[in-house]
């Protein structure tokens, strides 16, 4: 048995000092292939120190915690765009978290940058968004003092409310390149409002962000019959394409053209112009007016009578939300605990709270 246990500890002992190889491997295939501007895995900071993988470098390990939390998981039942849509092939909170991801991850590949650190920061970066879209960011907006906006909710979700209060202690860079994503509604692609992303990944994904929602949804609003392609100016489809597919193309290869080689990530003038202008006509036509919008007074109603309910009676907030109250106040713990419904949840539980049972069947 002694001779069993001897040789269970030295064959763990081979495992463990393979394993640490491999991620040695890994930080050694970036610095031998990575552009020279890239951001290396083996210099990531972390608040909490603590022992590196031995198999993952940490990028990949912080993608991999923000992939299995709970509030990644909560992104395939939250609104893109259009709420409750009728049909299965309307975005998600989700589907544009994957499809950001994938743009990023190209752009990232041509430009010789971090593929791990973009995939981390997509996979995060929306966590923190609402029930019901940006419609949801509105109304947190007017309950919370200090204003909301779910770049800064996503940031806060990873330090502070994941895990139990705990957080993912994911590396300073992947939490700059979340925070640092978002445009403002009232300026272009590269109106930095929350500060300059530290890397050259973080523009990757700022751009992946845009790219992608402006892509999918023109798709979603044709399918919805809002807007039709004519409808879409013709100097932008002059500079940027004739049909979904592309723009997309345009802007992708825009990006990786103007910015091969060089230390910034950027798209070329005309394009950014481009994009920007097309950017305008979404929000005219489509995020700010017409049929998307109009059960946005509903679902307004929804959140707000959620958040009042639970300012009044706190003690009813799940445990880990209370403890968020006796740390940060009850406010910001109804804040975090309505934010983070999905779109069902949030009208599940306003059914269970103000429709009687009986009448929630007729």
């Amino acid at each position: 048995m002694a001779t069993q246990t001897r040789g269970d500890a030295k064959l763990s002992r081979t495992r463990s000092v393979a394993a640490l190889r491999v991620r040695e491997h890994t930080e050694e295939l970036e610095k031998a292939n990575l552009a020279e501007h890239a951001t290396e895995s083996a210099n990531a900071h972390r608040d909490r120190p603590e022992d590196p993988s031995p198999t993952r470098a940490a990028f990949a390990l912080d993608r991999d915690r923000i992939v299995h939390s709970k509030a990644f998981r909560r992104l395939k039942h939250k609104t893109q765009v259009f709420l409750a849509p009728v049909g299965d092939h309307y975005r998600t909170r989700l589907t544009h978290t994957l499809e950001v991801t994938q743009i990023g991850r190209s752009i990232a590949r041509s430009l010789r940058l971090n593929e791990d650190l973009v995939e981390a920061m997509a996979m995060g970066h929306d966590v923190g968004h609402t029930p019901f879209g940006h419609i949801g960011e509105e109304l947190l907006g007017k309950f919370l003092p200090d204003g909301f906006r779910h770049n800064e909710q996503s940031v806060r979700i990873v330090e502070k409310i994941e895990k139990n209060g705990a957080g993912l202690n994911l590396t300073k860079e992947v939490r700059d390149g979340i925070q640092k994503h978002s445009a403002p509604t009232e300026g272009g692609v590269e109106t930095a409002a929350w500060g300059i992303p530290e890397t050259p990944e973080g523009w990757v994904v700022r751009y992946a962000d845009k790219i992608a929602y402006l892509h999918h949804d023109i798709d979603d609003a044709m399918r919805a019959e809002i807007v039709r392609e004519e409808d879409i100016p013709q100097d932008i489809r002059a500079s940027l394409g004739r049909d979904r597919a592309e723009r997309l193309d345009t802007m992708i290869y825009d990006v990786i053209v103007t910015s091969y080689g060089k230390a910034d990530v950027t798209m070329s003038d005309e394009v950014l112009d481009a994009t920007n202008a097309l950017r305008k006509f979404m929000f005219e036509n489509v995020y700010l007016a017409g049929p998307a919008k109009t059960e946005d007074r509903k679902a307004q109603g929804v959140l707000w009578e959620l958040l009042q309910h639970f300012e009044k009676r706190p003690e009813l907030l799940p445990p880990e939300h209370q403890r968020i109250a006796q740390r940060d106040g009850i406010k910001r713990a109804v804040a975090d605990y309505v934010a983070g419904m999905t779109d069902r949840y949030a009208l599940d539980t306003y059914a269970s709270i103000f429709i009687p049972s009986g009448w929630s069947h007729l």
